[in-house]
């Protein structure tokens, strides 16, 4: 596992100033990847680390003899317009890279002039999908979240008997997946009114986001081999934001018998920045099962895993409708919730993934499904927070919603704090819905 190391000093600062502004989410002890250009332009994407309000270039940085050794190395898979590469390496050099870049942010390192000409600002760029994302995975790993959903279904009877014994997933589509800052148009199906003896044909009319956190795979496994429990942490290159946006009048018709479809594979938006688990290590934190619950199955269970495999993200959803915007206001928060409460962790969500011999590779993304918590403000998605379209929140403008609108930018946002350590932010993940197609 992840241990703290002289990465996750509190007390380090780095003479790229605005990483140790009060909130800031790119602190010199978080150092997320993710792939980036100038704005713009027609610059080749290539891999970046993310420092204050700056980007440090991992191909300029390189290119002046910045890095050395393993991390040398390391920094040469990042030219590439994607880290897929870098994420086949392995934890040793995915470390390795990221202790050079901290030692060479640090206040009083060597060569901050030639560094500071790597440096782009955030400002000035535009990002893509940090990864080829070959195969896209989506679980329902919050107990709340599958309780507040069954009840909408089933009152009496809201958790299905395989719930609390199996990760339940179903294979998505990676094609729509599209990075922060996505905007895209209201999906049109099949739904069936109520009363109705036939389908009608159409927009969505319920339609709505669901917050998640997306899971990188780094280093992949053969087909035939499953990876243990004990060794998923060495296969997960890191962590993002995910609105996996969901139709829910075309989820209720299509659902049965096969799962999620049209309701489904029309977009998921992702943060630009992969936090690594690296990084996250000062917040992990005991996961637990209540005695009155199934315990998991062998293959499922570790005595490592329950000591520290959760991870404790705090997680927020905003919404910014365009009348907030044509008025000048700001968004105004949905909901806030923690990644703690997940009833199947990240690495039960991989040893699960891989117990038949599925062969996962590198850049593959995980969903963690919908993350609600145990009251009615921690629900990650509208569904739950207007009761199934019954009860419709009243924004601090005074508009109303049920579903999303068009218009409506959704923004989700994710951070770690603990005593004692630095705050670990993962960015923005924004994306708007715009009318449907004619």
């Amino acid at each position: 596992m992840n241990t703290i190391n002289e990465t996750h000093e509190p007390a380090l600062k780095s003479w790229v100033e605005s990483a140790s502004a009060p909130g800031s989410d790119f602190s010199i002890q978080n150092l997320p990847f993710g792939v980036f250009r100038r704005s713009a332009t027609h610059e080749a994407f290539r891999g970046g680390v993310a420092i204050g309000d700056q980007i440090l270039d991992l191909t300029a940085a390189h290119r002046a003899g910045m890095f050395s050794g393993e991390a040398a190395a390391a920094a040469a898979h990042c030219a590439a317009p994607t880290l897929n590469a870098f994420m086949a390496m392995g934890p040793t050099a995915w470390s390795a890279l990221r202790l050079a870049a901290s030692r060479a942010l640090r206040e009083g390192a060597l060569h901050q002039d030639t560094l500071r000409g790597c440096l782009v600002p955030q400002v000035q760029a535009e990002y893509a999908i940090p990864a080829q994302i070959g195969d896209y995975t989506d679980f329902y790993a919050s107990v709340y979240h599958a309780t507040s959903v069954g009840k909408l279904l089933r009152p009496d009877n809201p958790l299905l008997p395989n719930y609390k014994w199996i990760p339940i997933g179903y294979h998505g589509r990676a094609s729509s997946i599209g990075v922060s800052g996505q905007t895209f148009p209201r999906p049109v199906g099949q739904t069936m009114p109520p009363g109705a003896e036939r389908p009608a044909f159409g927009p969505c009319q319920r339609l709505d986001y669901e917050l998640e956190v997306g899971i990188y795979v780094g280093v992949g496994n053969e087909l035939g081999r499953r990876v243990p429990i004990g060794e998923a942490e060495g296969h997960v290159f890191g962590l993002c934001l995910l609105n996996d946006w969901s139709a829910r009048d075309m989820q209720a018709w299509e659902y049965q018998p096969l799962g999620p479809f049209l309701a489904k594979n029309f977009a998921s938006t992702i943060s630009p920045w992969i936090v690594t688990l690296e990084a996250l290590a000062p917040f992990r934190a005991p996961w637990t099962r209540v005695a009155s619950d199934p315990q998991p199955i062998e293959y499922l269970d570790a005595l490592e895993m329950r000591a520290r495999g959760a991870i404790d993200i705090q997680l927020e959803v905003w919404l910014e409708t365009r009348a907030m915007r044509q008025d000048g206001r700001g968004p105004a928060r949905l909901s806030h919730t923690s990644f703690g409460h997940s009833y199947w962790n990240i690495f039960q969500l991989v040893a699960h993934h891989t117990v038949n011999g599925c062969n996962l590779q590198p850049g593959d993304l995980l969903g963690s499904g919908t993350q609600s918590g145990p009251t009615p403000a921690e629900a990650g998605s509208l569904l739950e927070l207007s009761r199934g379209g019954k009860q419709a929140l009243e924004l601090p403008n005074g508009e109303t919603r049920t579903f999303v609108e068009d218009g409506d930018t959704v923004i989700m946002r994710g951070w770690c704090e603990n005593p004692g350590y630095a705050r670990i932010g993962f960015g923005e993940c924004r994306g708007t819905v715009a009318p449907p197609v004619p």
